[in-house]
């Protein structure tokens, strides 16, 4: 597969993985405007901060390094499938030792929640955990999906599986309020269930097909995905293993810095429990664009330079029609998250307020949440960049450079723990975020460097991507300053009609600011019609 081609795949899978994001995100956005007007804050504070904690965490740590790792390099040929999937199938009993030790810390080692006001914890806690373990039965067919390509599975099977949980939780919050906790447990069990069952029934399907014969995949039969040894090839592939070993190293340090605020809401008790849900709503809300659009293309686009760059090699010895491939792409990825990110920077702290207000009434908007938001908006743009920049970082770097990193990872994880509980104690919520993005932003310096240094004696200077043209930060600067005198006057004490004037107002700046990207930003423009939007190319071909 050319470097060509393997862009076009990923450039697909990161639109199909935003429009899912989307999906997913005003899914959960509806739920929790909803639940918030039958359950209390208590109860989403206990489920949306310590058990969805206690998933994550069972499976990022079980699988997170197997899917870096197995998901590196070139697939195919070069590869045997076969030792792939048995060490993928590794993840399993992982997941069980680790939610056994962590269910363990999270039933007799934390503060156990009111029983009058959040039923049913004990049970929620083993339940969580099983979801996580049950999520890993599909691990296998997830990265050879991913490896393949085949986008369309991902974006059906994680959109059934949302639709269920979604409908669970309704129809159990609207005629058995009284469960507590089982609600919420019962909705993520079905969710990870629907998911192992659309991988395990699209591959039965598959397997032995005349399209898999068509696409020359690498398995035959439903017994080739289960773990077994052949007897001409060793049980897995050693380097691979290794590999994964070194990420796996990485893993603890990451999970920390990306769900660091919950552990210490978790385990320092820094925010009440009514605190914590008030808090996750608004974290929610502030990074609905983030997760639906930064995350699916850092993702999409780490298996396209994993596939296309050689690991470890300097740049002098690769392919040099690959290395222009990938420094334009990484320019323009900078680019777009950068005048994303900006755009998110200058709008959502004007309308923070108004926007906590409809969705959650004088619960989120008379409080702390306004400031929250606002302080959010800023660390969206630092998220923007670290993901693009890290999911190059990780692709290019050699396995001594990985492990070197994890001595990076490990120094801001204690920085950014110390972090938070001083700035929370001193700030409240608004002490995480801060915490967050300082800590994002020596990241981003890290990488940064890596990036500079890599190129360095090259033609090739991807790093302008984070230079925005000046009549694009004039559009910006002089929006921020027309949406702030706009908030100040109109919003949000003064009826409808004023709120909706300071919408107004707001679309004609977003407005102004679009047409200063089209003018101005040609090639970030040409590289989002041609390769973000898949569908245009064969619309005009």
């Amino acid at each position: 597969m050319s470097s060509q081609d393997i862009l076009e795949n990923a450039s697909t899978l990161a639109s199909y993985n935003v429009l899912l994001q989307v999906m997913f995100r005003v899914l959960t956005f509806l739920l929790n405007a909803f639940t918030l007007r039958f359950v209390s804050k208590e109860l989403i504070g206990v489920v949306n901060v310590r058990l969805t904690l206690l998933y994550s965490t069972v499976v990022f740590l079980s699988r997170e390094a197997f899917r870096r790792a197995c998901l590196s390099g070139e697939s195919g040929t070069n590869r045997s499938w076969r030792q792939v999937i048995n060490l993928l199938w590794l993840t399993v009993p992982l997941g069980v030792l680790w939610a056994i030790l962590l269910g363990g810390v999270w039933l007799w080692l934390l503060e156990v929640p009111d029983a009058q006001i959040v039923p049913y914890y004990g049970p929620a806690v083993v339940l969580f955990a099983l979801s996580g373990v049950q999520e890993l039965l599909a691990e296998p067919l997830w990265v050879l999906a991913q490896a393949h390509m085949f986008v369309r599975l991902k974006v059906v099977a994680e959109s059934l599986a949302m639709i269920a949980k979604c409908s669970v939780t309704v129809v159990l919050v609207m005629f058995a309020r009284e469960w507590g906790l089982y609600i919420f447990s019962a909705a993520h069990l079905v969710y990870t269930g629907f998911l192992v069952l659309c991988y395990a029934v699209y591959f039965i399907r598959f397997l032995g097909s005349k399209e898999a014969e068509k696409k020359n995949f690498p398995l035959y039969s439903v017994t080739d995905l289960l773990p077994r040894r052949f007897y001409d090839e060793p049980l897995v592939d050693w380097t691979l293993a290794r590999l994964t070993w070194s990420f796996f190293k990485q893993s603890f340090l990451k999970q920390i810095l990306t769900e660091g605020e919950r552990y210490v809401m978790t385990f320092l008790n820094v925010l009440s429990f009514g605190d914590q849900g008030v808090y996750d709503i608004v974290n929610n809300l502030g990074s609905m664009v983030a997760r639906f659009i930064f995350l699916p293309i850092e993702e999409s686009f780490y298996i396209f330079f994993a596939k296309v760059l050689q690991r470890g090699r300097n740049i002098k010895s690769q392919k040099q029609e690959d290395v222009a491939i990938v420094a334009d792409v990484l320019e323009c990825l900078l680019k777009l998250v950068l005048v994303i990110g900006l755009i998110i920077t200058v709008f959502g702290y004007a309308y923070s307020h108004l926007a906590l207000d409809i969705y959650g009434g004088s619960l989120l908007s008379s409080g702390a949440g306004p400031r929250l938001l606002r302080y959010y908006s800023c660390y969206v743009l630092l998220l923007a960049v670290n993901g693009v920049t890290e999911c190059f970082v990780f692709a290019a770097m050699s396995q001594e450079e990985v492990d070197k990193y994890n001595l990076v990872m490990l120094a801001l994880s204690v920085s950014f723990l110390v972090l938070s509980y001083m700035l929370t104690w001193w700030a409240g919520g608004v002490g995480f975020i801060m915490a967050n993005c300082l800590n994002m932003g020596l990241r981003i310096l890290h990488s940064l460097l890596y990036i500079h240094r890599y190129f360095q004696f090259s033609q090739w200077k991807p790093l302008r991507g984070l230079l925005p043209s000046p009549y694009l930060l004039l559009a910006l600067a002089v929006s921020a300053v027309i949406t702030a005198v706009s908030e100040a006057e109109l919003c949000c004490d003064g009826g409808w009609l004023f709120r909706l004037v300071h919408i107004g107002v707001g679309g004609v700046c977003l407005l102004v600011v679009l047409v200063a990207v089209l003018l101005t930003e040609t090639q970030l423009i040409q590289f989002v019609r041609t390769q973000l939007l898949p569908r245009y190319r064969k619309k005009h071909a």
